[in-house]
Order: structure tokens, then C-alpha cells, then sequence
């Protein structure tokens, strides 16, 4: 209990909660997110089957985003109000992806036959909005919410590259949860859609220690440079092994057909945890560290309470709720 009540471990401990709120959430709902986008290039019952395989998860998978972001406001407060208002215009464009998400998924199990297409394109719309707010919001993030054109640019770049990963990981959930012609075309999509991830992990990956000399000098002063090299050794070896095995597949008895899904939570858990050792302590880019941002060690102790108490509610649920609905998506 002491560990736990001293004012430099709290902050460690929710920054870790937080964090492992925020890729739980780029795994879980990246998926549905990308598989929104997919049905742009799918028929109306492929759309069907596409919406039948995220149904039972997606609200769910929302979850996360909440307890990321209520850490963020409960136990790091001056850093909550700093970065929301920075990035003010992208989140209203993401809650609007959202809501429409929301919206337009119900109304198409409800609506005529003659609305169900547009319904489903708001659907698409929604996914794609909410995908790009996020990946600008990443960019913006990791220039330090600088607002010149280069930077912005960067921004839209990032935007545009993690939609593609979510694209990604949405066709790789669908390779593992349908057959047939939707599966060939799921495969075609993460073929496409491998290589802009692969492109913007690696822009990510440059510009990053470029723009803060601190940063720099965590990735490439010796002996860093080579403890943090299988890092991104490790993460070209799975882009290469997915690329390869997207060749193979479709195999007899639909065999691996779950493996381009897992490698990329392998390469969402790499990238992010690059991204951690970067930024780490600061909460907002070099100019507040978490340790500075954190709320006091006794409120600290009455949120960690709260959180521990809900968290493994909700591991426990997404565990059922995935056990429960396993298997291939059908109408």
C-alpha cells in the first residue's frame, strides 16, 4: 500500500491504465471500425453479413474509448482540458462519426428495403469520419498540436494511414469470421490496405524522433540504439509474414485463416508501445509530464479504487461476449 501511495508510482500505474484502455480500443473497435469502411466495396448481402459479424461486439468494443478518456479527465485533469481543447475540431468530427455510426446501424435493420442502402452508406460514412479524426488526432498529438501547413499536412497523412489500418484489421477480422466470395475480398482488402499501414507506421516512425531532440536521443544514443532495435526488426518481419500469407490464403478448411487478424494486434501493440517509450513521462508532448498533470495522491487512490472494481467487469464481459458469438458471421 505504500508503493501505491506514493505520488511518483499512482501516476505510472494510471498512465498504464489509460494506455492499455486506449489499444484495447485500437484493436476492438479499429476492427469494426475498418469492416464499416469495407462495406463500401461489398454488395447489399455481403453488407449484411459484414454487419452481422461486428453486431454483438461493437458497442462493447466502445467501452474502452470511455475509460481511456475518463482516466484521462479524472486522474490527469490539466492534462485532459490542454489536449481536448487542442484537438477540439477532430474530436466534435469523430463523436459525429460515431453518432452516426450509431444511428445509422440501427435504422438499417429497421428501415424499407428502398432506405437500407442509404442507411448503410451513412454507416460507411460514419466509420470513415471517425477513423480519419483519430489518426489526426494521433498526428496532431505527436507534433505537439502545432498548426503550421507542414504539420497539418502531417496530420492528414497520419489520418489518412490509420485508416488504412483499421481497414486492416477490419478485413482481417472478416478473413477469420466469413467464407467464401466475402472472404476472397477481404483478402484482396488487406492486401491493398497493408501497405499504406506499413507506410504510415513508418513515417510515424521517422518523423517522431525528429521532431523532439529528447525523443531522438531515447531511440539512437547508445546502448538504447540497440536494445529498442527489435523493435522495428520485429515489426518488418510481421508486415512481410502477413504479405506473405495473405498470398496463400484461402487454405482447405479455412486453416490460418485467423492469423492476419492476430498479427495485427501484434503491430498496433509494436507501434504503440514505440509510441509510449517516446512520449514517456510526458503526457503532453515536452511540455507536461504525467507526474505534473496527475491529480493528488489521495484522489489518485479513490479513482484507482473505482477502476479497479470496473475494469475487470469489463475484461469479463468482453471475454463472454466474444465466447458466446464465436464462429462465422451468417445474416
Amino acid at each position: 500500500m505504500e508503493i501505491l501511495c506514493n505520488e511518483y508510482w499512482l501516476p505510472i500505474i494510471f498512465t498504464f491504465l489509460m494506455g492499455l484502455s486506449v489499444l484495447i480500443y485500437v484493436i476492438l473497435d479499429g476492427y469494426d471500425l475498418g469492416v464499416g469502411m469495407a462495406m463500401k466495396f461489398a454488395n447489399e448481402e455481403q453488407r449484411n453479413v459484414m454487419l452481422s459479424s461486428i453486431a454483438p461486439f461493437w458497442d462493447a468494443n466502445e467501452t474502452w474509448l470511455v475509460l481511456g478518456i475518463g482516466i484521462l479527465l479524472v486522474a490527469f485533469p490539466t492534462a485532459h482540458g490542454i489536449i481536448l481543447t487542442s484537438l477540439y475540431l477532430p474530436t466534435v468530427f469523430m463523436l459525429i462519426g460515431i453518432i452516426l455510426r450509431g444511428a445509422s446501424f440501427d435504422f438499417i435493420a429497421k428501415a424499407h428495403a428502398d432506405h437500407k442502402s442509404m442507411w448503410s452508406n451513412y454507416f460507411i460514412i460514419g466509420s470513415a469520419l471517425a477513423s480519419f479524426s483519430q489518426g489526426y488526432m494521433l498526428g496532431s498529438y505527436i507534433n505537439g498540436f502545432k498548426n503550421e501547413i507542414h504539420y497539418l499536412l502531417f496530420n492528414l497523412l497520419v489520418g489518412i494511414c490509420l485508416s488504412s489500418g483499421y481497414l486492416f484489421v477490419g478485413s482481417g477480422w472478416l478473413i477469420m469470421k466469413t467464407s467464401g466470395e466475402l472472404q476472397k475480398k477481404a483478402i484482396s482488402w488487406a492486401r491493398a490496405s497493408l501497405w499504406l499501414t506499413a507506410c504510415g507506421i513508418c513515417v510515424v516512425s521517422i518523423v517522431t524522433p525528429l521532431l523532439s531532440e529528447r525523443i531522438f536521443e531515447k531511440w539512437f544514443s547508445l546502448p538504447n540504439f540497440f536494445f529498442l532495435l527489435p523493435i522495428p526488426v520485429i515489426t518488418c518481419c510481421i508486415v512481410i509474414f502477413i504479405m506473405v500469407i495473405l498470398k496463400k490464403l484461402p487454405l482447405d478448411n479455412d486453416r490460418l485463416c485467423w492469423v492476419p487478424f492476430v498479427s495485427s494486434m501484434f503491430l498496433f501493440f509494436l507501434g504503440f508501445i514505440g509510441l509510449a517509450y517516446s512520449f514517456f513521462p510526458y503526457i503532453v508532448p515536452e511540455k507536461m509530464t504525467i507526474f505534473e498533470a496527475a491529480s493528488s495522491a489521495d484522489s489518485l487512490l479513490v479513482i484507482l479504487a473505482g477502476v479497479i472494481i470496473v475494469l475487470p467487469l469489463i475484461i469479463i464481459y468482453t471475454i463472454i461476449s466474444y465466447k458466446i458469438f464465436w464462429g462465422k458471421a451468417e445474416i
